[in-house]
């Protein structure tokens, strides 16, 4: 069982016996997105604490072959965020180990787990595999010059700044053959694509699967992220749409849709059913991590407009809803021109 507490010392008389040991996991920090160490062996009673540092991640349990999805009836912390100004006294969540089974952990914040951060107990010889399965690639024999970059941007949100920081994954050297990336979209109560932003080169191919409920990937503009390309697109811009792929609770097979990426320019996305994309439900290929247009200010800018929906019912119908400041521009104009 997973427990969380604001400080590190609360319970340590009460799970902890004599003969057990406590062990550290440092969750984060300034710039990381890791687990340090990134693995223990633990014996049966022992305590695994994770302490939480900057900026707002969790330790949720997962499985050895789906490393970046909730494992089902697993622990989960929930989001811990911790402000930078933090210095000490830092919340953790333990873990009391009951058998000397793998116990597989990841961070379910944005695209976390896809760049490695991931935390395995008593992995055997199963811990490469693990971190090869969440990142999607095969570890390199020799190192490369890709990694993580952490970013910091000001997306200015109904005249407001604000400054978010978050990690993507930096450009890599074209390989040798195309690479195909993996995202899974949606999944029992997620509403999010995963990872939501990544960096592909030319030729690659972007598979999409489909999880629970109803979901779409649906090219949109860096200005309008919750609107087709089709809609708003220039000279002819139509894009690509998945159309909805329903999956059931339970499905053990899920639908999936490619594309092919033809360039370097950066690929917008969405989800169009209901109200997802105003809830932050949008993905990135290629976005300039270093400039304005980023996936952080992109995603902003989805939750700034809550999304103009449109979905379509089984006779065909569209059906469009717009945010509450744009129905009341619309009456506005309504009832001046009939005035």
């Amino acid at each position: 069982m997973l427990q969380i507490h604001a400080l590190p010392l609360l319970l340590l008389g009460i799970v902890a016996s004599s003969r057990s040991a406590t062990i550290d996991i440092t969750v984060g920090g300034p710039g990381v997105l890791k687990y340090n160490p990134p693995f223990v062996n633990a014996n049966v009673g022992d305590v695994v604490r994770f302490v939480f540092q900057q900026k707002n991640h969790t330790a949720t349990q997962s499985t050895l072959e789906a490393p970046c999805l909730p494992a089902p009836g697993g622990f989960d912390s929930g989001f811990v965020p911790v402000p930078d100004t933090l210095t000490s006294g830092f919340p953790v969540a333990e873990l009391k180990i009951d058998s000397t089974n793998p116990v597989w952990v990841y961070c379910r914040q944005g695209n976390h787990c896809q760049q490695g951060m991931v935390f395995a107990v008593n992995p055997g010889d199963k811990l490469a595999a693990f971190q090869a399965a969440a990142t999607g690639v095969t570890p390199p024999s020799t190192p490369s010059g890709s990694g993580v970059v952490t970013v910091t941007a000001t997306v200015t949100v109904s005249g407001q700044a604000i400054t978010t920081t978050y990690a993507t994954t930096a450009p890599t050297p074209a390989p040798s053959s195309n690479v195909d990336h993996k995202v899974i979209v949606g999944g029992p109560g997620l509403l999010t694509y995963s990872p939501s932003n990544i960096t592909a080169q030319v030729g690659d191919t972007i598979t999409f699967e489909f999880h629970e409920k109803n979901h779409t990937v649906t090219a949109s503009s860096f200005d309008a992220p919750c609107r087709a390309l089709a809609l708003t697109g220039l000279n002819g811009q139509v894009g690509f749409d998945s159309g909805f792929k329903p999956v059931a609770s339970g499905a053990t097979t899920f639908p999936s849709y490619t594309i092919r990426v033809n360039d370097t320019n950066p690929i917008w996305a969405y989800c169009r059913q209901g109200n997802h994309c105003g809830q932050g439900m949008v993905f990135s290929a290629n976005a300039v991590e270093t400039g304005s247009k980023n996936f952080g200010a992109f995603q902003a800018l989805a939750k700034q407009l809550n999304g103009t929906a449109v979905t379509t019912t089984g006779a065909g119908i569209a059906s469009v809803g717009f945010n509450k400041p744009a129905l009341a521009a619309i009456v506005i104009l309504l009832t001046s021109w009939f005035s």
